[in-house]
């Protein structure tokens, strides 16, 4: 009875996500309510974790409880800690929720509702979740290894290295785009600057409480935290309102980015106990919170979806960003649907954190989810605003005029009615100078979000407050990828340098620390920089590099996963992993190709490239102007060297990769497992 009750429950929830997810997709005419995004979401993702994640824990993967885990073989009480299951989850999807859920959905509204609701939800059950999962599991088997380990020691020691320097060089270009989103979201912002700063202290609070004071009051601590949180982000206003405490909170954008790279050095430098996992494990709390209230606004608001399922842009026309659909939505959506950084969270900091292998299930593939559902919500709060204010924040001020005035004549024109009064009233209600330009999502998303949670809860009189919380929300979210990514970088600098001088390999050498951490700021730090000092906005530049390096990263990850499956043996659900990554190799070569060499000078770097440096040569720069040429001239052709030498390393890492598999397969090499041996947990089962 119990079992044809679980098959009827399952059943009638897996009916209402496919009846939500045929509404978008055929929905057309009238404005759609936002109630079936959420439907279709929370459908789906139920789904998939009852059943596909089951099953990869099952057949794939065979997870087994009784096997120590780093953590527990290594405890060194500063990378190698055991972590609450809860906390984990906590600490693993703040490192992994960064900008991409957040400001992909954002940016792909361009192109309407439906392609990047289908692909945040499709593409992480089947590609996302599945690579965080299995790559988790892998790094667990192998004492907390990094990808490029693991790429070394299972596919070859040539391709390991290319793999190796090829995620070191993606990681630097994510996080300095991550920090970039990060200086958009709160340059001459008192209120989210102040909020995010005092997030630290109260995490440096909370590690210091739970390591020594209340060792183990999990739930104590978690209600103390976030009580200081809530309270900083009313307090915000107060300093906002403050003429001193304004000057002092009100920073540029040069300035916030020599803050952001100090916190970056600190973050990767203390134990983990001390700040990353007390801040990530804090933020998720604020993360889930906001989410998952967002959702509940929308089902209690049902807003009307605005934005048209398709728009005129699907052409490649795009203010926001140019190229068609395929392949730019799928590398502009990066973070919601798969995203290549999340194998360095789970081959990183993560599995040196893990109590149980049973708990990579809810971790790897369950973290996964929720990111995708933050996608989506956020889909849905860019979509629900008219399009035209959401065309005059997100695009750039050589495309759409830097007045409200102009703004609004060049998006009226485009069929999008828009008043300049509209801009201006806005920004006001939200309590900032303007609205305008703010390219990077995050403002936009920020807007969607409180006009849902006023409609809900205060009307327009708290705007500004939710505004400002959800500034706060988005680079919180945001900075925990930069921390963890850092720290993460920090490894991989240790691993390389250590074939070059074996003390910098030891990663307990304070030394060794210092001096990696020291590189990987410096190195995400100077993309940060070029990024603030250009003047197109420098996410514009810089996010398709962000989409294409992270979605490389991705078919690192399922290339080493897939090679390791056919070692275990599991040659009969390869198809798991290897349909995704082919998957990943067409869309981001096709996006790289394009990047270089097409000649739309919007889409192609060294096309836009040259036509300012024939503008240069013909005299039609202004003499203020000259030097900002030269360095976007600098830095698209920097960019088109840094894509295709990513590319390359990709492709010659495939190449090495089915040669293993050839051999494995025609059984003219002897899969070796580079597993670390079993040894049997001492901890009882419920500890």
């Amino acid at each position: 009875m119990k079992r044809l009750l679980q098959i009827l429950i399952w059943t009638a929830v897996a009916t209402l996500g496919a009846v939500a997810l045929g509404t978008i997709a055929f929905h057309r005419g009238e404005p759609i309510n936002a109630t079936w995004f959420v439907l279709a979401a929370a459908c789906s993702y139920l789904v998939a974790y009852r059943l596909y994640s089951a099953f990869i824990a099952a057949k794939l993967l065979a997870l087994d409880n009784t096997r120590a885990t780093p953590a527990e073989r290594r405890d060194d009480g500063r990378d190698f800690v055991p972590t609450n299951k809860w906390v984990l989850f906590g600490h693993h999807f703040a490192a992994i929720a960064g900008p991409g859920p957040l400001v992909g959905p954002t940016l792909a509204a361009q192109f309407g509702y439906l392609p990047g609701t289908l692909w945040l939800i499709a593409g992480a059950a089947f590609a996302g979740c599945v690579q965080d999962f299995v790559i988790l599991f892998c790094s667990i088997r192998r004492d907390g290894k990094t990808l490029g380990e693991m790429a070394r020691d299972e596919v070859s020691k040539r391709g390991g290295l290319i793999a190796q320097l090829a995620v070191l060089s993606i990681m630097i270009i994510l996080l300095a785009v991550v920090a970039l989103v990060i200086v958009n979201a709160l340059k001459s912002s008192p209120w989210a600057t102040f909020t995010l700063t005092m997030t630290i202290p109260i995490a440096l609070l909370l590690g210091v409480y739970l390591r020594y004071f209340r060792p183990g009051r999990v739930l104590e601590a978690s209600l103390i935290g976030v009580a200081l949180v809530l309270f900083v982000v009313v307090a915000g206003q107060w300093v906002a309102d403050s003429l001193y405490l304004a000057k002092v909170f009100t920073l540029g954008g040069i300035t916030l980015t020599f803050a952001i790279i100090a916190y970056g050095f600190a973050a990767s430098a203390l134990p983990v106990w001390l700040l990353l996992a007390p801040r990530d494990y804090l933020s998720a709390f604020i993360k889930a919170g906001a989410i998952f209230s967002l959702a509940a606004g929308i089902l209690l608001v049902r807003p009307q979806v605005l934005m048209p399922p398709l728009t005129r842009f699907v052409d490649g026309s795009g203010p926001v960003f140019a190229g068609k659909i395929f392949p730019f939505c799928f590398i502009t959506i990066a973070c919601g649907a798969i995203s290549g950084f999340h194998s360095l969270i789970s081959s990183g900091t993560t599995p040196k954190m893990i109590q149980r292998e049973g708990h990579a299930r809810f971790i790897g593939y369950g973290a996964m989810l929720l990111e995708s559902f933050v996608g989506v919500m956020a889909m849905v709060a860019a979509c629900a605003m008219t399009p035209g204010v959401y065309f005059a924040i997100n695009s750039p001020a050589s495309i759409v005029g830097a007045t409200p005035e102009a703004a609004a004549a060049t998006i009226s024109s485009w069929g999008y009615p828009l008043s300049g009064t509209t801009m201006t009233g806005l920004a006001h209600a939200v309590g900032e100078q303007t609205l305008l330009n703010r390219a990077g999502g995050a403002p936009s998303l920020a807007v969607g979000m409180a006009q849902i949670f006023s409609n809900t809860i205060g009307g327009e009189r708290l705007l500004s407050i939710w505004y400002h919380f959800a500034i706060m929300f988005e680079a919180l979210f945001i900075l925990t990828v930069l921390d963890a990514g850092t720290r993460v970088g920090r490894f991989m600098i240790q691993e390389l340098g250590g074939r070059v001088w074996r003390p910098m390999g030891r990663m307990n050498w304070m030394p060794s620390i210092l001096l990696s951490s020291a590189l990987i700021v410096g190195a995400w730090g100077y993309f940060l920089y070029q990024g603030v000092v250009d003047p197109l906005g420098g996410i514009n530049s810089l996010w398709p590099l962000f989409g294409i390096s992270n979605q490389l990263l991705a078919a690192v990850a399922l290339v080493v996963a897939t090679t390791i499956l056919l070692k275990m043996g599991k040659l009969k659900w390869i198809w798991v992993t290897l349909l995704p990554m082919a998957w990943l190799v067409v869309i981001t070569m096709t996006a790289s190709y394009q990047k270089i060499f097409s000649a739309n000078a919007r889409i192609g770097f060294l096309s836009q490239a040259n036509a300012m440096a024939a503008q240069l040569a013909a005299g039609k720069v202004v003499t203020a102007k000259i030097a900002d040429t030269h360095r976007n001239i600098f830095n698209l052709r920097l960019d088109a060297v840094v894509t295709a030498i990513l590319a390359a390393m990709i492709l010659v890492l495939l190449v090495e990769a089915l040669g293993q598999w050839y051999a494995i397969l025609s059984r003219g090499k002897e899969p070796v497992l580079q597993e670390t041996p079993y040894v049997a947990t001492q901890w009882a089962e419920g500890d």
